[in-house]
């Protein structure tokens, strides 16, 4: 399962080491960027759950600033030793940015609390909420798989690698899936990738080619015949229909392959 990754521009190696120490095992990876155009092509080639940045360093407020209108559905969150005098500085992160600025030294011990429910993979998944029921997933197998499939949408999702990290066979997952009226995996799997290209779509610095490479389609027609597929709409289309109107879109009679 691939873990949402977090960008960060922060002063110093320590910094960054103290803030990692009470990051929960195994929840987001932090990626370090040595600059403010660095952290950008980050955010514009890969699957970026959030975005916290010491907006004391020079330009780094600025970046925030048009992180905000070019990716506006990644969280940003402004971290840095606020002084004061730095009320300018938060009305620009707050207002102008978008950020949640947390104090360094002071909220160290919750920051990860403060950025975690924001992140970009938890407002999908809260508008996937419902899907278990709605998709008819109520076995245990097929609530694993299906929580192996909407985490791992930043890398390549097969059958036989969900199955292998569930303990069983790739025929036996198949079968098991898709018991009880429930789509079949590989359905759900799509489903899965094309809510996510619905939300990352939404924001204007994402192409529909940067997109398909972001999410591991193998260009951008393979990801507009996905969005064919599972709502009916060509890719350019799904930020109308957003992740919760994808889900929709695939339960009015999209759930099957075809033959």
């Amino acid at each position: 399962m691939s873990v949402p990754v977090v960008a960060t521009l922060l002063r110093s190696p320590a910094v960054r080491a103290g803030l990692r120490r009470s990051l929960p095992r195994g929840r987001v990876r932090l990626v370090a960027c040595r600059s403010v155009a660095a952290l950008e092509r980050c955010v514009a080639t890969r699957l970026v759950d959030a975005v916290v940045m010491d907006v004391r360093l020079p330009g780094a407020a600025a970046g925030l600033v048009r992180l905000k209108e070019r990716f506006p559905g990644v969280p940003r969150f402004a971290y840095a030793a606020f002084r004061p005098d730095d009320a300018d500085l938060l009305v620009t992160c707050v207002h102008a940015a978008g950020a949640h600025p947390i104090v360094e030294g002071v909220e160290d011990a919750v920051a990860w609390d403060l950025i975690l429910p924001r992140t970009a993979s938890a407002l999908r998944l809260g508008a996937l909420e419902g899907a278990p029921r709605i998709l008819r997933l109520v076995d245990r197998l097929q609530l694993l798989a299906w929580h192996e499939v909407v985490h791992g949408v930043a890398g390549p999702l097969r059958t036989a690698a969900i199955a292998g990290a569930l303990g069983v066979s790739r025929e036996h997952l198949s079968r098991q899936f898709g018991a009880g009226g429930a789509p079949n995996l590989k359905r759900v799997i799509d489903l899965a990738r094309t809510a996510t290209a619905a939300d990352l779509l939404a924001s204007p610095g994402y192409s529909v080619r940067a997109v398909a490479a972001i999410l591991g389609f193998a260009s951008a027609s393979h990801l507009a015949g996905a969005a064919r597929r599972i709502a009916g709409v060509t890719a350019r289309r799904l930020p109308e229909l957003g992740p919760r109107g994808v889900l929709a879109a695939f339960v009015r009679g999209r759930t099957r392959s075809r033959a």
